[in-house]
Parts: C-alpha cells; sequence; structure tokens
C-alpha cells in the first residue's frame, strides 16, 4: 500500500525554484500523488472504494487535480473549510498523468502557443484537459512567484481518472490540520517531500510553458 513520504518543510524549500512555472509532486517509478478536497461524505466513498464517486461527485462538473501539498492547504484552510474537510492524497499511475499533460490546453489564451483566439477555443472546445498555473503559496499562505499546476478534467478523460487510473486514496485531512499549528512555525513543519517532475518531451514542456530549470 502505498503512503505518503513526509519531510521537513525546511529541509526541502531550499531545493524548490522561486520562481518559474514547475510541478512540484511527490512521485515514485510508477505514481504520482495528486491533491483534491472535498467533503467528509465524499472523502469516505473515495477511500473506501479506492475511487471517486457517490455523494458530492459528479461525473459532469469539471473536476481539478493538484501537485502542490502547500497550495491544497491554501486553498482548502489546513482542511478545515466548510466542504474541503477531507484532503485527498491519490497516487495516480504516471502513465495516465503524462497522458493528461499531453492533452492539456490553457485555460486562457496564450498568444505565443495558439494561432488566434479562434484556434484557441477550438482545441479548449475539443480537450477534456483544461491546464492553469496559480501562484504556488508558502505555509503562511503569501502568494510566491512560483507558479503550480492545474489540471482539469470533465467527460470520459475524468470518469478514466476516477475509476481506472488511481491506484491508491488516503484522507490525509487530520494530518494537514495537525500541521496547520506549524504553519506559522514552519522550522516545525512536517509536509510531504515532493521534488520537480520531469517532462522530458521538449516540445511539450514548452508548450505547457514548463520554466527551464525542470529536469
Amino acid at each position: 500500500m502505498k503512503h505518503l513520504r513526509l519531510r521537513p518543510y525546511i529541509d526541502q524549500v531550499e531545493s524548490w525554484p522561486e520562481r518559474g512555472r514547475v510541478i512540484l509532486a511527490q512521485y515514485d517509478e510508477e505514481t504520482i500523488v495528486v491533491y483534491q478536497a472535498t467533503s467528509h461524505s465524499a472523502g469516505r466513498y473515495a477511500v473506501r472504494h479506492g475511487r471517486l464517486g457517490g455523494p458530492g461527485f459528479s461525473p459532469e462538473r469539471m473536476s481539478w487535480i493538484k501537485t502542490s501539498f502547500l497550495w491544497m492547504m491554501h486553498r482548502s484552510g489546513w482542511g478545515t473549510r466548510p466542504g474541503q474537510t477531507a484532503v485527498l492524497a491519490i497516487w495516480l499511475r504516471r502513465e495516465a498523468f503524462d497522458s493528461l499533460l499531453a492533452q492539456a490546453v490553457h485555460a486562457q489564451f496564450v498568444p505565443e502557443l495558439y494561432e488566434s483566439k479562434a484556434a484557441w477555443q477550438a482545441a479548449l472546445e475539443d480537450s477534456e484537459v483544461r491546464l492553469q498555473w496559480d501562484p504556488d503559496h508558502d505555509p503562511r499562505g503569501m502568494k510566491l512567484r512560483r507558479r503550480t499546476i492545474h489540471l482539469g478534467l470533465r467527460g470520459e478523460t475524468l470518469r478514466r481518472f476516477a475509476s481506472e487510473w488511481i491506484v491508491h486514496i488516503e484522507d490525509i485531512g487530520d494530518l494537514a490540520r495537525q500541521q496547520a499549528e506549524y504553519a506559522h512555525e514552519p522550522e516545525f513543519l512536517l509536509i510531504p517531500a515532493e521534488r520537480l517532475y520531469p517532462v522530458r518531451d521538449r516540445a511539450l514542456a514548452r508548450r505547457l510553458q514548463l520554466d527551464r530549470s525542470v529536469p
């Protein structure tokens, strides 16, 4: 069974890029961890069945996954906000994640990547994976110059993610709430170990607008 590898925040932060679009994640040869925050009932269903579904999950709506633990803590209030008390760590097959990257279309028009707004809009409508880069956050919730990846899934891609590509799910809401005590004392903070995720296809890396520091 998969388990999160935890490391002190202060032992990791110096090795992370301060700026740029990067994918920071916990991963091994087979899987990558992505996060979602949801209701207690939806989280309980996910952990019990090893897939997404049940109350609170709608296959008709776009569902977003993130690789940054600290961004998820910012978004969910360290697992305390209503409807976000179950913080799911989802071990996703790496080949599936790489496929999502290859299908992703930017949520906003990027002139240097698309011939026209019409061409971008057509690509957006044809793809079931939406890409967005948002500012990452430090433990105190302050915005950083580093950008973290978000992938929105819909349609058949969402169905396959929810039911076929997941290796393991764990509700880490209790961990989040425990570590929230140290959000303003980061020298004591313990979080999932994260490192730069490699995208070795240079054309894809350029299309994703990844920073050059990605290995």
